[in-house]
């Protein structure tokens, strides 16, 4: 189903030309209701074409955090109809802030998302992402209404609860971070227990791999497909995979997307890996201009086998931020987790320690957990083969332990912690 195909599946040159004329209007915009902005553009040239776009300033999480918390507002204050947050653990939270005419359009990309993932009017879907300064939650259930499928608000976290609304109801899909649904998963198959009437499960609000995706589907016995957003943009909703699965389809119509170099800035050709760079088109309250996201994709624009047009981003690698350096070399936690997953025996339930002793090099440790009927002989041994198959990948040594099931802790709400980096500085 497409839920806008006036829009999702608008010929290349149409969309690219609304494209434009709404970024200059964002532009003329940003220069006159917003100072911080105003002061960047100044002596900036109007763009005259997309190409054009590489010449104006980028946007940073510094600077949503030096301008707490509404110092990048466009709007007067008496316009604000939701306020939203992320949760500022390294500092200041980032403030999300929506005019009624910003609900509507987050009600509508999320319509497109719900449905893009296989939800249809009149669908129950089951809301596990978490309601409140998170966009999650009510950005889901927005979505729903928009839609016209029946939300039920069961938020993050009480499992129990959200498994008797799985096995009683006929909800048809489920929203929520891939780390809590593989949660529900296990805890039904510990039960013998199923859904009701479950065939879709829409995942996103935290990094995961296409190897979580296969043991989570076997597992749930679901179609999961992967939602994209951030609070700073407008929240879940920026772009979602459709059921054939060949990337993320960005709504472009609301949001430009480009790929940049992150080391020098500079733009990317398509289906090269980089940084993916986001511009707000129509938002009103707090619009961005070329905000640097630090995740790290590729973009491809040719038409989907499903029928739009939109162009698609592939599954992240990783973020920037997330890199680890462990003795020169780079490191990201999806890495680490798609050599895992590539064991039958593994599941995707694992840590990453980092440790730096006195005077001594950093040292990685991975803990992982082995399905409850898998077959090891010797865990010592098997350790050491995934410690050789992470090594030849990653190109660093470390330490593997295999550990039994349920010995990692469950994160009910919130994401799942992968990274205990112990290193002082």
């Amino acid at each position: 189903m497409i839920f806008q195909p006036e829009f999702e599946t608008l010929e290349r040159h149409a969309l690219e030309a609304l494209q434009l004329e709404r970024l200059q209007a964002l532009v003329e915009r940003l220069r006159d209701a917003n100072d911080i902005y105003r002061e960047r553009l100044r002596g900036v040239a109007a763009p005259a074409a997309l190409d054009d776009l590489a010449g104006l300033p980028f946007s940073t999480k510094v600077d949503m955090r030096d301008a707490y918390p509404l110092g990048l507002l466009a709007v007067p204050p008496e316009k604000l109809a939701r306020i939203h947050a992320s949760s500022g653990t390294t500092g200041n939270p980032t403030i999300g802030a929506y005019t009624a005419e910003d609900l509507r359009v987050f009600g509508e990309v999320m319509a497109r998302s719900l449905a893009a993932g296989g939800i249809q009017p009149h669908d129950m879907f089951q809301v596990a992402w978490g309601y409140g300064l998170f966009t999650g939650g009510l950005g889901a259930h927005g979505g729903c209404e928009t839609l016209g499928a029946c939300a039920i608000p069961a938020s993050s976290g009480n499992t129990a609860r959200q498994l008797q609304l799985l096995c009683d109801l006929p909800v048809i899909g489920i929203g929520a971070t891939p780390s809590y649904a593989l949660v529900l998963a296990e805890r039904l198959r510990a039960e013998n227990r199923r859904p009701k009437a479950l065939e879709y499960a829409i995942c996103g609000a935290e990094s995961w791999t296409r190897e979580m995706r296969e043991e989570l589907e076997e597992l749930f016995g679901v179609v999961a497909t992967n939602i994209y957003g951030l609070t700073e943009i407008i929240g879940p909703g920026v772009a979602q995979e459709c059921l054939e699965k060949q990337g993320l389809h960005v709504q472009e119509d609301h949001f430009l997307a480009e790929i940049i170099d992150s080391d020098t800035g500079k733009p990317l050709p398509d289906g090269e890996r980089g940084e993916l760079v986001l511009t707000t088109l129509t938002r009103e309250a707090m619009p961005v201009l070329r905000y640097r996201t630090r995740d790290l994709t590729s973009l491809v624009r040719e038409k989907c086998a499903c029928g739009r047009t939109t162009a698609r981003i592939d599954w992240f690698t990783g973020r920037v931020d997330d890199m680890l350096v462990i003795r020169g070399v780079n490191v990201f936690p999806s890495a680490v987790e798609e050599v895992l997953l590539r064991f039958p025996e593994l599941s995707p339930n694992y840590r990453i320690f980092v440790d730096r002793p006195p005077n001594g090099l950093d040292q990685m440790l991975v803990e992982v957990e082995h399905h409850a009927d898998a077959s090891i002989d010797d865990t010592d041994r098997f350790a050491e083969v995934v410690t050789g198959r992470l090594a030849e990948t990653l190109l660093v040594s470390l330490q593997t332990r295999i550990v039994a099931p349920g010995t990692i802790e469950r994160i009910e709400a919130g994401k799942a912690k992968r990274v205990i980096d112990r290193r002082t500085v």
